[in-house]
């Protein structure tokens, strides 16, 4: 399966790509919004290898894709969607952009792919995300998808010796279509 947008292919995973998700995953400009504290060759191999076992599912009903530029190949990040089951009336998307690469607007355009492909492909009714709420890009990206906020989880995370707030950010076909 792939996506196309104007800048971006996003594709199905292959085993050769972990050590791109390595090179971005190790940045610790990445690694401040996760639990993570580093990542190791191992720990990217296993990653990229949960999403091509994902591939074979059926009836499929997560789509995490490699995310690169179309101009070179390079692979810059991961955007995906995913249901909890078979036909379910609503799923969830997940983001995440090598930091070299923010800023460009990269993450909103995959992500648009990816709930388009939701709505369009999947025909689910309601599309939610979550982020960590200190994580004010990832919270432009949502909004600038249309989404909006529908809750505040206090201390929802624990990480990094301490504790972290989420925001629920959801959008529903008919707002899409609008």
């Amino acid at each position: 399966m792939e996506l196309h947008t104007d800048r971006l292919i996003l594709r199905e995973f292959v085993p050769a790509d972990w050590s791109a998700v390595l090179a971005y995953q190790r940045d610790p400009r990445y690694l401040r919004y996760y639990e993570w504290a580093e990542r190791t060759p191992g720990d990217a191999q296993r990653f990229v290898q949960m999403f091509i076992e994902q591939q074979d599912e059926q009836p499929r009903r997560k789509f995490q894709l490699a995310v690169t530029l179309k101009t070179s190949g390079q692979l810059i990040g991961n955007c995906g969607i995913r249901q909890a089951s078979s036909g379910a009336h609503e799923a969830d998307i997940g983001y995440e952009l090598s930091s070299d690469h923010w800023g460009y607007g990269y993450a909103t355009e995959a992500a648009r792919a990816v709930v388009q492909f939701g709505f369009t492909e999947l025909h689910v009714h309601r599309i939610w995300a979550w982020c960590i709420a200190d994580n004010a890009a990832s919270v432009r990206v949502l909004e600038k998808l249309g989404m909006q906020l529908e809750g505040r989880l206090r201390e929802k995370e624990h990480f990094k010796g301490r504790w972290w707030d989420t925001l629920v950010y959801a959008i529903l076909e008919d707002d899409w279509k609008g």
